[in-house]
């Protein structure tokens, strides 16, 4: 079901902007028909240009924590907003927010405010070949990153190959300085460190693939990446951009006691608003101008407004504990799907941590990008359009994570749960 009015703003958008959308996956092309507009948004509930009202697992694809319009969020914005919305200089609310990252990140002593999660995953691997004088990254096919040259490689044929561009506008020259790996396959790694380890500046990864719908390392994997990096002196960076304060108020990190060396963070830091952070070792972050030889710099970097809305949703993390209330939310889902499949006769996989799961339609547990592409995609459209069809909106793509938030209780869980099992129903 497609509202008239949310179709005429998307011709409208057709012909000014390219495919109409300014983020490509915002345009339904891997579930089909066109997107829908939204005038504005409330705790759990999206409403559209014709105001229906869809319950939300997007979550402006993770900031949304709190739920959507939070009023401590806002409260906060409007305080910052009578002071200005840039000023050019330090503000306090620099200061206060890498005083709450650092208190919340098990691994980052020090931290630089940026204004998005590609542009702190590309300051972290100028950082890493910067401190360690080297050329060479790995990362991981599915795994990403933002649309950084050097990242937007996936894996070749091959366990162990060196990359090929992954976009247009890419030389193939910044690809092949990149490596890129399997997921959750030890072997592979240890190849490319015997292979390349005196040239490695760094492994970049997000520690829980959530970019290739949900996937979890196997036990042991991510503390043998760990001792690898240790013992070839090569960065380890985790990109938590997504996982960062969702899955626990210190990320995967805190949850599995492997530290990296940076951490690429961004969403729920802007509270809803841009922006992104990079923090981690002291001795590698003052390698950052004006301290060190790398630069970076950025006009609206730690801006007041932004930095006011991350602090307020920080600050609410830490004093509400939202954690096991949204981890009941993840599991009642988990357990919806997993039964109507189970009566429906449909293999059905979903991983879920917290606040975050997805569905991939496998007959076995999914660990890699490979697996993932395996799994059956003409059935997640399905839902998808039943789903949406019936007010509840899932990500457009089979491959996204969804999110939930504190505001998702009471009606809003049953009702998304009685909807998604409909809609398995009709497989």
């Amino acid at each position: 079901m497609q509202s008239s009015l949310s179709n005429h703003l998307f011709n409208r958008a057709q012909a000014l902007i390219p495919g109409g959308v300014n983020s490509p996956v915002r345009a339904f092309r891997s579930v089909g028909g066109a997107p829908f507009f939204t005038r504005r948004a409330e705790g759990a509930y999206l409403y559209t240009a014709d105001e229906r009202q869809l319950i939300d697992f997007v979550c402006t694809w993770g900031p949304a924590i709190h739920g959507h319009n939070d009023p401590t969020v806002r409260e906060a914005i409007a305080t910052a907003l009578a002071s200005g919305t840039s000023f050019g200089t330090p503000n306090p609310y620099e200061v206060e927010m890498a005083e709450l990252i650092v208190s919340m990140a098990p691994s980052v002593e020090k931290v630089r405010m940026v204004n998005s999660g590609t542009e702190a995953t590309m300051t972290a691997i100028r950082l890493a070949r910067g401190y360690t004088g080297r050329n060479k990254i790995i990362k991981f096919a599915g795994c990403y990153h933002g649309h950084v040259d050097s990242l937007l490689v996936q894996a070749g044929s091959g366990a162990l190959t060196l990359g090929n561009p992954d976009s247009a506008g890419i030389p193939p020259v910044f690809a092949a300085e990149t490596i890129v790996l399997p997921f959750n396959d030890p072997q592979a790694l240890e190849g490319a460190f015997a292979r390349y380890g005196e040239d490695l500046a760094a492994v970049i990864l997000e520690p829980f693939p959530a970019n290739v719908g949900l996937i979890f390392p196997r036990s042991g994997y991510l503390e043998h990446l760990r001792k690898l990096c240790t013992s070839h002196e090569t960065v380890l960076i985790f990109d938590e951009v997504m996982t960062g304060f969702r899955v626990a108020p210190g990320g995967v990190q805190e949850k599995t006691g492997v530290l990296p060396d940076l951490t690429a963070l961004g969403k729920i830091i802007g509270g809803g608003l841009p922006v992104g952070a990079l923090g981690g070792k002291a001795e590698i972050m003052d390698h950052l101008a004006p301290l060190g030889p790398v630069y970076q710099a950025g006009t609206l970097s730690g801006n007041p407004l932004a930095m006011a809305a991350g602090i307020a949703a920080l600050k609410k993390l830490k004093e509400d504990d939202p954690y096991p209330r949204l981890d009941k939310f993840g599991r009642q889902i988990r357990a919806a799907l997993l039964d109507g499949a189970k009566a429906k006769g449909i293999p059905l996989q979903v991983p879920q941590t917290g606040s975050m799961f997805c569905l991939f339609f496998s007959p076995s547990t999914v660990t890699n990008l490979d697996q993932a592409l395996r799994s059956e995609t003409k059935h997640f459209k399905s839902i998808f359009r039943h789903a949406l069809n019936n007010g509840v909106y899932l990500p457009p793509s089979p491959f996204e994570t969804c999110f939930i938030c504190s505001a998702h209780q009471g009606n809003a869980i049953e009702r998304a749960c009685e909807i998604l099992s409909q809609s398995l129903e009709k497989l």
